[in-house]
């Protein structure tokens, strides 16, 4: 077995589900608890600075 089918092999399999488990982690990650505090500040840092125009 050549060292491309090996690696093909491994890009099919592990390699695969290392991937979408990593997506799903990182889609997952802003709901998790206690990052509530975290997503509303960065959900309003564009506003930090405001001074409502004065």
């Amino acid at each position: 077995m050549s060292a491309y089918d090996t690696l093909r092999h491994f890009a099919d399999s592990w390699a695969l589900l290392l991937m979408l488990g990593i997506f799903l982690g990182l889609c997952f990650w802003p709901f998790r608890p206690g990052a509530d505090a975290r997503n509303r500040e960065a959900a309003t840092m564009i506003f930090k600075d405001d001074n409502d125009g004065e």
